[in-house]
Order: structure tokens, then C-alpha cells, then sequence
């Protein structure tokens, strides 16, 4: 797993995961459920440490702890804890799982995954798919989407996005001038140009292509996707958009339409918080303040409580 320095989670040091597995088994065995112990230590422990932590727990009391926590917790606290104790990849892995369950397929998820993960990550979590259910995850999508949309999904769903650090500006200017007439410029529009420059160049590479595409149509190109498309297709373009431009501005975005409004929701706050905790939270919160003018710890504490806030709260940290 690699060590990102913004995230809000790190290692605990000292940490003795025998110690950690007496104090949960107190916290579930005794009369009556401590939420309060399980998250504290599952919010102050790395993904990695939490790892050792469940296979300590395991050869202590011959059951998982993921199985003890949905047997003593529920609702979104549970939802919470499962994911904690859930390895990073997994953990993405039945986020698309669930997507693709029942009858049609939860898009926002869908793009939400994939438009934010790198390759290694789509990579991490495609290897954790095919060993959890046999199968390979494209194939699967491929039966779950169609059209244009999944050809977007699917070339992503490979995790072969370039990643070359240099920027070519001729291309770039190619690109953009590729993008306008196949677009802005011609009467319907021609989808798979997008497609293909937005789902295969680097993120360096995209950058630039968005500075000069601003130069050829006066409009910046999300503008234009939106303008051009409807429906998961443009919900997907205009997310990798937003992700070249700023992953943390990105997920501050969506933890704002997760608490806005009536009611809450829950899954896409837990699977921020919990997939970005060791990534990029730091600067997610930083990016929240400056678009909303409040913290986000601020918001959390007015939209949640009970122990389901508590734990968010603990993930989230300092009120910055």
C-alpha cells in the first residue's frame, strides 16, 4: 500500500496489533457493543496496520472481524466500520459490485471510481474482482452498460490511461482542435472523440489539452460536454474533467451534494471518507473550504450525529 503524506489516517506508532484484537473482542464480546473502542481504534490505525489487526483477530477467535462488526453494529456505522476494516482495493471492488447489482446499474458510483483511480488502483481493484467472483470485471460491465458511456467505462475499467509525466504541446493543440470540430463546431456531436482523448491521454497531458481547447472555442471544455451530451456519458466526461483538473477539488464537490439538501447520503460520504483517508483527505478539506467557506468538519457536524458522526468526524479530523 503506498504512504501518501495528505491523508488525515496515519500508522500509529507503537502499534501492537495483539493489544488492538484484546481490546476489540472486549469492546464486541462484552455485554452490550463500546462503539466508541472500535472507532477509535479503526480510525486511528493505516489500512496496512488494520490488515494485521484482521488477520490477528481471526487466528484469536476463528471469525473474521468484518463478520463481527455487521453482527454487533448497523445502519451506516456498520457500513463504516466494514469499510475500515475492508483492504483498499476490496473495498473499491464491491463499491462496483454493488453498482452492478439488481436491475440497471448505479452510474454515479460507476464514475466516481473510475474517473478518480489511477491505474494501479483500477489495476489493484480489476485483480481484486476476478479473484472475489472468478469472472473479469470488464466482461461483467460490458453485459451491465452500453453504448458510447461504456466504451468510456471500459477503455478506463483497463487501467491503461498513459502516464507519462511530459507534456507534448503540439499534440495537445491537436487534440483540442480534434475536440472542437467533433463538437462545438459541427452539427451532432461525435462522442468517441472525446472518448478517446479523454480516456487515454495523461493527466499532464490533459491538462494542457484543456488550456488550449479554452483557446480554440472560447469555452473551457467541460462547458462544452455539458453543452454537447446528456445523461452517464456526460456525467463521466465532465468527472474526468473535473479530476485532471483537481481530484480533491473533485471529491470536495461531491461530499457537498452528498449533505445538501434533504437528507443524506450516507454511502457516498462513507466511500469518500473512508477511500480517500490515506490519499488525499488533507487537501479534500482544504479544497472544501475554499469552495463552501466552511469546514468540512464543520458541515459534517451539523448534517450527522450519533455515532455514525462521531466516526466520520474521527476520518475527517482537525477543523481546518
Amino acid at each position: 500500500m503506498l504512504n501518501f503524506p495528505r491523508g488525515t489516517i496515519k500508522p500509529k506508532a507503537g502499534f501492537n496489533a495483539g493489544d488492538d484484537v484484546a481490546a476489540l473482542r472486549n469492546a464486541i464480546e462484552g455485554l452490550g457493543t463500546k462503539e466508541k473502542i472500535l472507532i477509535e481504534i479503526l480510525t486511528r490505525r493505516s489500512s496496512a496496520q488494520r490488515q494485521l489487526l484482521c488477520e490477528a483477530y481471526k487466528e484469536a477467535t476463528g471469525r473474521t472481524l468484518v463478520e463481527d462488526l455487521r453482527g454487533d453494529t448497523s445502519g451506516d456505522l456498520e457500513e463504516l466500520l466494514v469499510a475500515l476494516a475492508t483492504p483498499p482495493a476490496a473495498f473499491d471492488c464491491h463499491q462496483v459490485m454493488k453498482a452492478m447489482k439488481g436491475a440497471g446499474t448505479n452510474d454515479g458510483i460507476l464514475i466516481e471510481i473510475f474517473a478518480s483511480r489511477s491505474n494501479q488502483q483500477i489495476r489493484a481493484l480489476t485483480d481484486a474482482y476476478l479473484k472475489e467472483t472468478q469472472k473479469k470485471l470488464t466482461l461483467d460491465l460490458r453485459g451491465e452498460i452500453s453504448g458510447d458511456f461504456a466504451e468510456a467505462l471500459l477503455l478506463l475499467a483497463e487501467g491503461k490511461r498513459d502516464e507519462s509525466a511530459a507534456v507534448d504541446a503540439e499534440k495537445a493543440k491537436k487534440d483540442a482542435k480534434t475536440l472542437y470540430d467533433a463538437g462545438e463546431k459541427k452539427w451532432g456531436t461525435d462522442e468517441s472523440k472525446f472518448v478517446d482523448v479523454l480516456c487515454r491521454r495523461s493527466v499532464p497531458q490533459l491538462r494542457q489539452t484543456l488550456l488550449e481547447y479554452k483557446n480554440v472555442s472560447g469555452k473551457t471544455l467541460q462547458q462544452s460536454v455539458e453543452g454537447e451530451m446528456s445523461g452517464a456519458l456526460e456525467e463521466l466526461l465532465v468527472a474526468i474533467v473535473k479530476c485532471v483538473k483537481s481530484v480533491p477539488a473533485y471529491f470536495a464537490e461531491r461530499l457537498h451534494a452528498s449533505m445538501k439538501g434533504g437528507g443524506t447520503d450516507e454511502s457516498t460520504l462513507n466511500r469518500i471518507m473512508v477511500s480517500r483517508s490515506e490519499i488525499d483527505l488533507l487537501d479534500i478539506r482544504a479544497e472544501f473550504k475554499k469552495l463552501y467557506k466552511c469546514s468540512l468538519l464543520s458541515a459534517i457536524k451539523s448534517d450527522l450525529s450519533g455515532l455514525h458522526g462521531d466516526c466520520v468526524e474521527a476520518i475527517c479530523g482537525g477543523d481546518d
